[in-house]
Protein backbone atom coordinates (compact mmCIF):
# COMPACT_ATOMS: atom_id res chain seq x y z
CA UNK A 1 0.00 0.00 0.00
CA UNK A 2 1.23 3.37 -0.73
CA UNK A 3 0.37 5.98 1.69
CA UNK A 4 0.76 9.76 0.95
CA UNK A 5 0.61 12.02 4.28
CA UNK A 6 1.76 15.57 5.09
CA UNK A 7 5.25 14.41 6.56
CA UNK A 8 6.08 12.14 3.66
CA UNK A 9 5.77 8.92 0.89
CA UNK A 10 5.57 5.35 2.94
CA UNK A 11 4.90 1.83 1.39
CA UNK A 12 3.56 -0.87 3.66
CA UNK A 13 3.87 -4.03 2.76
CA UNK A 14 3.57 -7.96 4.63
CA UNK A 15 6.78 -9.67 3.90
CA UNK A 16 6.63 -13.36 4.26
CA UNK A 17 10.09 -13.66 6.67
CA UNK A 18 7.99 -11.31 9.19
CA UNK A 19 4.41 -12.02 9.09
CA UNK A 20 2.98 -10.73 12.17
CA UNK A 21 4.47 -7.46 11.24
CA UNK A 22 3.89 -4.57 8.86
CA UNK A 23 6.82 -3.65 6.98
CA UNK A 24 6.89 0.17 6.35
CA UNK A 25 9.44 1.26 3.88
CA UNK A 26 10.52 5.17 3.01
CA UNK A 27 12.60 6.76 0.32
CA UNK A 28 13.72 8.84 2.97
CA UNK A 29 13.97 8.70 6.84
CA UNK A 30 11.86 12.00 7.30
CA UNK A 31 8.81 9.89 5.72
CA UNK A 32 9.53 6.92 8.47
CA UNK A 33 10.27 9.22 11.60
CA UNK A 34 6.42 10.37 12.54
CA UNK A 35 5.66 6.28 12.43
CA UNK A 36 8.82 5.29 14.08
CA UNK A 37 8.13 7.46 17.03
CA UNK A 38 4.60 6.95 17.39
CA UNK A 39 5.90 2.86 17.48
CA UNK A 40 8.87 3.06 19.62
CA UNK A 41 10.50 1.42 16.61
CA UNK A 42 13.76 2.42 15.08
CA UNK A 43 14.17 2.81 11.39
CA UNK A 44 16.55 0.17 9.52
CA UNK A 45 18.82 1.32 6.60
CA UNK A 46 18.56 -0.90 3.68
CA UNK A 47 20.01 0.29 0.98
CA UNK A 48 20.63 -2.71 -0.92
CA UNK A 49 16.73 -2.98 -0.85
CA UNK A 50 14.00 -1.48 -3.63
CA UNK A 51 13.49 1.54 -0.55
CA UNK A 52 16.65 2.81 1.38
CA UNK A 53 14.70 2.63 4.77
CA UNK A 54 12.30 0.66 6.82
CA UNK A 55 11.10 -0.22 9.87
CA UNK A 56 8.84 -3.12 11.39
CA UNK A 57 5.86 -2.34 13.62
CA UNK A 58 2.84 -4.20 14.63
CA UNK A 59 -0.55 -4.06 12.07
CA UNK A 60 -2.56 -2.74 15.37
CA UNK A 61 -0.14 0.15 15.75
CA UNK A 62 0.22 0.76 12.28
CA UNK A 63 -4.05 0.83 11.87
CA UNK A 64 -4.09 3.29 14.84
CA UNK A 65 -1.49 5.25 13.65
CA UNK A 66 -3.40 5.48 10.06
CA UNK A 67 -6.62 6.23 11.91
CA UNK A 68 -4.43 9.29 13.78
CA UNK A 69 -3.09 10.78 10.23
CA UNK A 70 -6.62 10.50 8.75
CA UNK A 71 -8.30 12.23 11.53
CA UNK A 72 -5.29 14.87 11.70
CA UNK A 73 -6.36 16.32 7.98
CA UNK A 74 -6.98 19.69 8.65
CA UNK A 75 -6.34 21.18 5.66
CA UNK A 76 -8.19 21.56 2.14
CA UNK A 77 -5.02 20.96 -0.63
CA UNK A 78 -2.56 17.95 -0.13
CA UNK A 79 -0.03 19.90 -2.07
CA UNK A 80 -0.04 23.09 -0.39
CA UNK A 81 -0.12 21.63 2.52
CA UNK A 82 3.17 19.38 1.36
CA UNK A 83 4.62 22.34 0.63
CA UNK A 84 4.75 24.23 4.33
CA UNK A 85 6.01 20.43 5.90
CA UNK A 86 8.43 19.24 3.34
CA UNK A 87 9.22 22.07 1.17
CA UNK A 88 8.71 23.06 -2.32
CA UNK A 89 11.49 20.31 -3.77
CA UNK A 90 9.29 17.77 -2.29
CA UNK A 91 5.70 19.29 -3.15
CA UNK A 92 7.08 20.04 -6.66
CA UNK A 93 8.11 15.74 -6.28
CA UNK A 94 4.19 14.62 -4.98
CA UNK A 95 2.93 17.13 -8.13
CA UNK A 96 4.12 14.62 -10.52
CA UNK A 97 3.24 11.74 -9.37
CA UNK A 98 -0.25 13.49 -9.28
CA UNK A 99 0.17 14.36 -12.65
CA UNK A 100 1.02 10.84 -14.05
CA UNK A 101 -1.75 9.35 -11.95
CA UNK A 102 -4.20 12.03 -13.85
CA UNK A 103 -3.88 9.15 -17.22
CA UNK A 104 -5.81 6.84 -14.79
CA UNK A 105 -8.77 8.70 -14.70
CA UNK A 106 -11.49 6.43 -16.33
CA UNK A 107 -13.36 7.91 -19.71
CA UNK A 108 -16.38 8.36 -17.71
CA UNK A 109 -15.12 10.31 -15.21
CA UNK A 110 -15.09 13.95 -16.76
CA UNK A 111 -17.85 13.44 -19.67
CA UNK A 112 -21.47 15.22 -19.27
CA UNK A 113 -24.28 12.70 -18.12
CA UNK A 114 -27.63 13.94 -17.78
CA UNK A 115 -28.47 11.12 -16.01
CA UNK A 116 -26.41 11.65 -13.19
CA UNK A 117 -27.07 15.35 -13.08
CA UNK A 118 -31.02 14.55 -12.92
CA UNK A 119 -30.43 11.75 -9.97
CA UNK A 120 -28.48 14.65 -8.51
CA UNK A 121 -31.16 17.10 -8.53
CA UNK A 122 -29.22 19.95 -10.50
CA UNK A 123 -31.73 20.27 -13.16
CA UNK A 124 -30.52 23.57 -13.68
CA UNK A 125 -27.38 22.64 -15.28
CA UNK A 126 -26.86 24.84 -19.14
CA UNK A 127 -24.14 24.44 -22.30
CA UNK A 128 -24.15 26.94 -24.19
CA UNK A 129 -21.83 27.13 -27.00
CA UNK A 130 -19.97 30.31 -27.96
CA UNK A 131 -22.25 30.74 -31.34
CA UNK A 132 -25.40 30.18 -28.37
CA UNK A 133 -23.96 33.09 -26.13
CA UNK A 134 -23.29 35.46 -28.78
CA UNK A 135 -26.88 35.16 -30.70
CA UNK A 136 -28.45 35.91 -27.35
CA UNK A 137 -26.93 39.21 -27.32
Amino acid sequence: MWIFTETGFISAVRKPEYPDLVTVRGRDRASLTPLANFASVDIAKSPNGDYPYRLFVDPGLFAQWLFEQAEAIDYSNFKSRIAKTRGYDYAHELGRVWSVMLATEDAESRTFDPAAIEAANLNTVCFTTTEEASNDQ
